[in-house]
């Protein structure tokens, strides 16, 4: 799994997917201050690296997942890389919203599920996991089989760990954090100082900077 991390981290840094700031940091939408910044969208633009992570995708679901019944995309990142993946493995997709439609029938989950099904979540990003995970219990509370998740990027925070160890949902990621400052520190995009900021931020996201 770590070489295909590695594949896929560099293909992130190609297409500039991931900027790394930390003396500049980005400001999440929580407030807390965040030396990176990952924006998983952009991989849409770029055909080549779409086509690698849906394939690379397919590979991990047929491999870990061979009994899937539905391909779940979360809300609103990962719709299209799961829908390209449902295509692939000629599944039926569902997605999952953030929050209930405020309109019509008020859908938490668009699309067919049947009770029962064994359900392979798709996430762009996983930060703290709580909005994953709120999609994982979605499908669980609307009678899907969660069997598992997968994600194009995880930042690995410890609470996030926790989290899905807690609520029983295997997590497996095409990149992660470790793999992408390894890579950009041998590349020499950030120094060994730089290093040390970000693992710091990394164990104590909230805290971090002030």
């Amino acid at each position: 799994m770590e070489s295909t991390q590695i594949e896929v981290t560099k293909k992130l840094l190609e297409i500039n997917t991931i900027k790394i700031q930390p003396s500049s940091p980005f400001t999440w939408a929580s407030g807390w201050k965040s030396p990176i910044y990952c924006d998983n969208r952009k991989i849409l633009s770029y055909p080549e690296t779409r086509t690698f992570i849906c394939d690379k995708f397919v590979e991990l679901i047929r491999e870990k997942y061979p009994d899937a019944e539905v391909i779940a995309g979360v809300a609103t990142g990962a719709i299209a890389h799961g829908v390209l993946v449902a295509d692939k493995l000629g599944l039926p997709f569902i997605y999952v919203r953030s929050k209930p439609k405020g309109h019509g029938l008020e859908n938490l989950i668009e699309g067919d599920l049947k009770p029962g099904q064994k359900v392979v979540i798709i996430e762009d990003l996983v930060s703290t996991g709580v909005s994953s995970l709120k999609a994982a219990e979605a499908v669980s509370n609307f009678g899907g089989e969660v069997v598992g998740m997968v994600a194009i990027f995880t930042y690995n925070f410890p609470h996030a760990k926790e989290n899905f160890k807690k609520a029983k949902v295997e997590l497996t990621t095409l990149s992660r954090y470790q793999i992408l400052i390894d890579l950009a520190l041998a590349e020499g995009e950030i120094t060994k100082e730089e290093v040390e900021s970000l693992m710091e931020w990394r164990e104590d996201p909230a805290n971090w900077g002030k």
